[in-house]
């Protein structure tokens, strides 16, 4: 059996992996956090930018580029994209599809949450 004495309190291995996988966690959850803030920000710029191109003639930012900016986690600036530059809000593949992707996100969030997957 591990423990470790440490100011008079013994710690058994159990306790040991409990705090190692949590400070693991919280790593994670910094990184993921991080990454989702940074991808929400980029989609946010590029609706701003690919509206700021079409209103003066210059070469767009493929709607495929746009929609996988949601995809890979950037929906919710994606979705602000289109309502603060009033950008791809009449195509469908756009205000049914960005809303759709957010709510498939929102949905597996709440599975792995709820340990019902990963």
């Amino acid at each position: 059996k591990i423990s470790i004495k440490c100011a008079g309190a013994v710690f058994n291995r159990p306790f040991i992996y409990a705090i190692m996988t949590e400070k693991h966690l919280e790593k994670n959850m910094d990184l993921t956090l991080g990454y989702l803030l940074a991808i929400n920000v980029v989609a946010f710029l590029a609706y701003g930018l690919d509206k700021y191109k079409a209103k003066n003639n210059l070469w767009r930012i493929p709607e495929a580029t746009l929609l996988t900016l949601a995809v890979i986690g950037g929906s919710i600036g994606a979705l602000l994209g289109m309502r603060f530059f009033h950008h791809k809000t009449k195509k469908p593949k756009f205000s049914v599809g960005v809303p759709v992707i957010l709510i498939i996100q929102i949905v597996i969030i709440i599975l792995y949450e709820t340990h019902m997957i990963g």
